[in-house]
């Protein structure tokens, strides 16, 4: 892999990553090594698409516990062409609030810097009421930054631009006008939706089923599962609306903006990829559920 740079070029304002060295690896060859890992220990038998997919939805856990999957649905991403921007929804949000963006800039990787597209960003600026954030003046929030290296990685020339958005219509509206803002601008893109599942236990005031065996069940197979079949059913506002009424997403607005900005780009079918919680790794009454789906 090799490290990129601006040799020459104009100073660029670089947001600085906060999460590298403790929920993933803050040198390149550390990350490269737990990527090729993610790779090898793929999860395999899956409905492969035949057609060149336009989107996916991914955990942003620590990468001990997700990172697995969030690599297997950037990498699925890779097409015959690399897109010219990733759009990355995340953060953690709710009704309430308006979105973000950074709309200039670029943000830091183990890996080198990803410039923000600034015309695709002034675009979303321009339409939407969102809280401005600059290299040095932002939210500190995981759910962007844990995709930053898988992206850089596989995507090493796109640039990017990382929209925040709540779990309203807001999130629609901005997926769909991120997809017709790139055609208008003769961009090609991918888009990703960063969002962990139910977050049960003590740890999270959420604990409907008690503890032990029964709890972790009705998570995995009814509550994680009801969130994730309206994933697969390319169903924004259903994602929206049962993870409100279910506690069943923590970024239901990133998911559905990615979904709503991959039917925009033409995408008709999604696929569930893989599936884990945090219990697998760390066995207790507080765990955490993620899948990774493909579109």
């Amino acid at each position: 892999m090799v490290m990129d740079s601006n040799p020459g070029g104009d100073e660029m304002k670089v947001r600085r990553a906060l999460f590298s060295g403790s929920w993933y690896p803050s040198q390149a060859l550390e990350c490269e090594d737990l990527i090729k890992e993610f790779i090898g220990k793929a999860d395999r038998g899956q409905k492969e698409p035949a057609h060149e997919l336009r989107g996916g939805i991914v955990p942003h856990a620590g990468w001990y516990f997700s990172g697995k999957i969030a690599c297997n649905v950037i990498r699925r991403l890779k097409g015959k062409t690399e897109p010219d921007v990733i759009v990355l929804f995340g953060m953690h949000l709710h009704r309430g609030h308006i979105g973000y963006i950074m709309p200039e800039g670029a943000w830091e990787t183990p890996f080198g810097e990803i410039p923000v597209d600034e015309k695709l960003a002034k675009e979303l600026e321009g339409k939407f009421n969102f809280t401005i954030e600059t290299h040095d003046n932002f939210v500190q929030d995981n759910t962007i930054e844990l995709q930053l290296p898988f992206i850089k990685y596989f995507f090493p020339d796109s640039r990017i631009v990382a929209v925040g958005v709540p779990p309203a219509k807001l999130a629609l509206k901005a997926g769909v006008f991120a997809a017709e803002a790139s055609n208008r601008l003769g961009y090609s893109i991918k888009v990703i939706g960063s969002t962990d599942l139910t977050h049960y236990g003590p740890n999270y005031g959420f604990s409907p089923k008690g503890r032990g065996k029964a709890a972790y069940n009705w998570v995995r197979n009814e509550n994680d599962r009801r969130v994730i079949d309206r994933m697969v059913a390319m169903d924004p506002s259903a994602v929206i609306k049962e993870a409100g009424e279910n506690s069943s997403a923590c970024c239901a607005g990133a998911a559905a903006a990615a979904l709503s900005a991959g039917k925009a780009l033409g995408a008709e079918n999604a696929y569930e990829i893989a599936y884990a919680t945090s219990y697998e790794k760390s066995p207790g009454d507080s765990f955490v559920g993620y899948t990774g789906i493909v579109f």
